[in-house]
């Protein structure tokens, strides 16, 4: 493999679902990163997430051009990876199979399907430019044991936030001089959804799927509900299945009890008295320390530490919550915030470097 040895440029790009954020690395320094939000106004024209796909590429082209980058001089272009099938985590080169499955969003649409479709645009604009992606959402090292639900006619899904637990996990590792590979870990990712996995030896071998339906509540998601209850409610016939969906994600937790999506306004009002707030916010604590118990159950109860990640994780009384309910598990440490452009960018870097492979995207589900 061809080691790179001189500076290397990269792209990182991360569609969300109001925004397009896109980062500039050489090498490890980040030269410029920028935030372009995108209205509801502004999306209503497109009949779908794919059609927003030329409208962003071309914001991101622009916004480069603005900034006087040379683009020609950029060979790295990573996207964050969306809802194709499942795949190992990893660095991936992207393929046609790839994109086919990003367009049709064949685990479901998200904004995040976007990213190696860009990343692919942009690179093929560029003579001798490769684009990737890497630990995307529907990263999966599952155990077998941890996909029984109850019922052969479902499966466990395994749909997290991989890109940044993984990087906490490497972070924390290269703080304590050792490997991801060499740790027990339980992480917590605590943003617009929570996820919490079970990492073993550099791989997450149990973790709730934060999209649609298993795990804690959080500012906009339902996280597990009352099967029964749901049941009746679908054929009661007052609410459309479109209705009910947007029940378990996007109108559900915060949302649903408090009328908001943003944690910082509850924290806010929490701390100043408001016991709904308190009692709620406590609950979504509760829900998210239950699930640390059952992940150091997965690991037989032998966990090196607990790591804390995502927005909330700024939230003092949230994190001092689950402090005190799992230190008999492990020492918890937070890592307040995200930087999946960060993550993306020292990914690729890693290949670039001939530190890591690529790999080749071939789901068995495909």
């Amino acid at each position: 493999m061809k080691i790179s040895t001189g500076e290397i440029r990269i792209l990182a790009i991360n569609p969300g679902s109001t925004s397009t954020k896109f980062a500039v690395y050489f090498n490890d320094q980040c030269k410029l990163s920028k935030t372009i939000r995108h209205s509801l106004e502004d999306l209503s024209f497109y009949q779908s997430i794919y059609h927003q796909f030329d409208f962003r590429k071309g914001l991101i082209i622009e916004a480069l051009v603005d900034e006087g980058i040379d683009v020609d001089s950029i060979k790295y272009i990573i996207g964050r990876g969306g809802l194709t099938y499942p795949v190992e985590s990893g660095v991936y080169l992207i393929n046609n199979l790839m994109l086919e499955h990003a367009r049709e969003g064949v685990y479901g649409q998200h904004a995040s399907n976007l990213g190696p479709l860009m990343a692919d645009y942009i690179a093929n604009q560029i003579p001798g430019a490769k684009a990737y992606i890497a630990d995307p959402v529907v990263t999966d090292e599952l155990q077998d044991v941890a996909r029984v639900t109850g019922h052969p006619a479902f499966t466990k899904r395994s749909v997290f936030h991989a890109l940044n637990q993984k990087a906490t996990a490497r972070e924390y590792a290269r703080q304590n001089c050792v490997t991801y590979e060499s740790l027990r870990l339980i992480i917590v990712h605590l943003g617009g959804g929570i996820s919490v996995g079970a990492h073993l030896y550099g791989r997450v071998i149990d973790v709730n799927n934060a999209l649609d339906g298993d795990g804690p509540f959080s500012p906009e998601r339902s996280g597990s509900l009352p099967v029964g209850q749901v049941i009746d409610l679908c054929f009661e016939g007052r609410l459309s299945r479109e209705e009910i969906r947007r029940m378990v994600v996007g109108e559900g937790g915060y949302v649903a009890y408090l009328g908001t999506n943003n944690a910082m306004e509850v924290e806010k009002r929490a701390r100043e008295g408001d016991f709904s707030a308190q009692f709620i916010q406590e609950a979504l604590g509760y829900q998210v320390a239950k699930l640390i118990g059952e992940m150091a159950v997965v690991l037989d109860g032998r966990v090196d530490a607990i790591l804390v990640t995502g927005g909330m994780a700024h939230n003092k009384d949230l994190t001092g919550y689950l402090q005190r309910k799992t230190s008999f598990i492990a020492d918890l440490h937070v890592f307040a915030g995200e930087d999946e452009l960060a993550a993306l960018a020292m990914n690729v870097l890693m290949v670039a470097r001939g530190e890591q492979q690529a790999k080749v995207y071939s789901p068995k589900q495909s």
